[in-house]
């Protein structure tokens, strides 16, 4: 049996796993029992009812946070001439075309967003198998093939998350620090659980959202109760 140590033991410690709590309640536990000598991130979980092998029960989407991720992010743009220069002025932290194709091939990938104009996807498209298992494909469905440059990357830099539904129907993100105030971490909470709601493919039946539970970096989960969540 694997060992556990004394701060999960004492983060464990009032957390019924068998129990759903209120958002606010499940917050508070969280930001209590967080432990780290950093600023652990906020996770999101969720179960859908859904089989993503199937193409009509795909989830996929972007969700805004009100109150951003608390993350710095890395952003690319593929883009030439007068768009490559929107996308520096909005803040892109690395821009370029047949330059960065030839940098991502190397295996040089500097970023955590990659966004894209429209004129570019035939040249990023011999990315694929590089950004692809990666999640960091451009997708005109999450914003990120666009000519929208100031838009997009203000998103990117600002707090938007992307999020995509695993083999096992699970889907998950990061909505925020340990650090935010509490109210602050429960908008982001119900944004992400409302863009997801807003997801829900043709193909899914019965029960879409089956269950629901935050964690932090080194803490132990608190599922939480749908209603405090959704709607809201």
């Amino acid at each position: 049996m694997a060992h556990v140590g004394k701060r999960v033991v004492k983060a464990r410690e009032g957390i019924d796993r068998t129990k759903l709590y209120p958002l606010a309640e499940a917050v508070a536990m969280i930001k209590d029992r967080a432990s780290a000598k950093f600023d652990e991130t906020v996770e999101v979980a969720m179960n859908l009812g859904v089989d993503p092998r199937h193409a009509d029960q795909m989830v996929r989407g972007v969700c805004n946070l009100p109150n951003g991720s608390g993350r710095v992010l890395r952003v690319a743009v593929f883009a030439r001439g007068a768009k490559a220069e929107e996308a520096k002025k909005a803040g892109a932290d690395i821009v370029g075309a047949e330059d960065l194709v030839e940098s991502v091939q190397k295996g040089e990938i500097n970023f955590d967003r990659c966004i894209a104009t429209p004129d570019m996807m035939g040249l990023v498209g011999r990315l694929g198998k590089v950004l692809g298992p990666r999640g960091l494909m451009p997708n005109p469905r999450v914003g990120t093939v666009t000519m929208d440059l100031t838009n997009a990357v203000a998103a990117s830099k600002g707090g938007s998350v992307e999020f995509r539904v695993e083999k096992a129907g699970i889907v998950h993100a990061a909505v925020g620090k340990v650090s935010f105030d509490a109210e602050k971490l429960s908008e982001n909470i119900k944004a992400f659980v409302d863009s997801v709601s807003k997801a829900k493919p043709a193909g899914a039946k019965g029960t879409y959202i089956q269950r629901v539970a935050i964690s932090s970096t080194m803490g132990p989960g608190v599922k939480i109760e749908p209603n405090t969540v959704m709607g809201g």
